[in-house]
Order: C-alpha cells, then structure tokens, then sequence
C-alpha cells in the first residue's frame, strides 16, 4: 500500500511538472535586490519600463543547461527592444560554478547569485529549476514558466509584451 501511495505521489507530481506553463495572474513582481557576478546591485524596480525574465536555474539542473542557448538567442534577439534576463542561482550552487559556467558559456545576460535564498522565497518560494517568471514593463508578473516550455509561445509572449 505504502508503495502505491508513493508511486501515486510521484505520477502527481511529474503530471503537476508536465503542465510546464502556468498563466500569471499580472500581480506586481516581488521588490528584490539582485546582486550580479561582478558585483552589481539593482532591483526590480530598477528594471521598470522593461520586459525581463527572472529565470531561477542551477548548474546542475540538465533542464536548465539545456534551455540556455534558447535564452542567449532570445535576449540578442530582444534585448535592444528594452528586453533583460536575470539569471538567478539558487542558493546551493556553489560560486565558483557559477562563474565557470557563465564564462565558458559567455552568457550576454545578467547573472545574479541568490546564496541567501530570498529571491527565490519572494518570487512564490521556488524550489525547482528552471522556474521563470516573465514581468512586463509595469513590473507584473505576466508569465510563469515551470521546466521546459513552448518556445514559440514564449517569442509571443515577449514580443507583445515590448509591444506594449
């Protein structure tokens, strides 16, 4: 019984998983500091009149690895449209990772570390990567993307956000 309940629970959880997207409700982001590799801080008030994603990943997320050249393409696609990326780590990936991966994979966008964990419990306490959340130039939250996600859809998303 024991080992139907368990199984059951993770069939839940992978079908939970499975719905990779969920629509946002367009409430306000969090207000949080980031802080990037090379020292920078901002918030996302800073971030204001922009579209930006706030993507919560790891090195040792396969899932996240993977989706990173489709995150490169879409910020040089975007970027001189107003479009950011900030690439939030979680609290457990060490540092120096951190900054080997950004290096060897020459990521354009910004890279934030996120060692207290607080980013990750304001933006609905996110524990599983890739989670990301797409805000819209009057900072709310239109988009949240949990694992692997459509990414025509996503180019849509983006583009009618600059749009507006």
């Amino acid at each position: 019984m024991k080992k139907l309940f368990l199984g059951l629970a993770a069939l839940i959880a992978v079908a939970g998983i499975g719905l990779w997207q969920f629509s946002g409700s367009a409430k306000a982001a969090p207000q949080v500091t980031f802080t990037s590799l090379d020292g920078h801080r901002f918030t996302t008030e800073d971030l204001r009149g922009k579209v930006f994603l706030v993507k919560f990943w790891a090195t040792s997320c396969v899932t996240c690895v993977q989706q990173m050249p489709d995150t490169i393409e879409a910020y040089n696609e975007y970027s001189d449209q107003g479009y950011e990326v900030i690439a939030v780590t979680m609290d457990y990936d060490p540092p120096e990772y951190v900054r080997n991966f950004a290096a060897s994979r020459q990521l354009p966008f910004t890279v934030a570390m996120d060692t207290s964990g607080e980013i990750a419990k304001a933006f609905d306490d996110v524990k599983l990567t890739p989670t990301a959340y797409l805000v819209d130039k009057q900072g709310r939250v239109i988009k949240r993307y949990l694992g692997n996600y459509d990414k025509v859809a996503f180019r849509k998303t983006v583009e009618r956000a600059l749009a507006g």
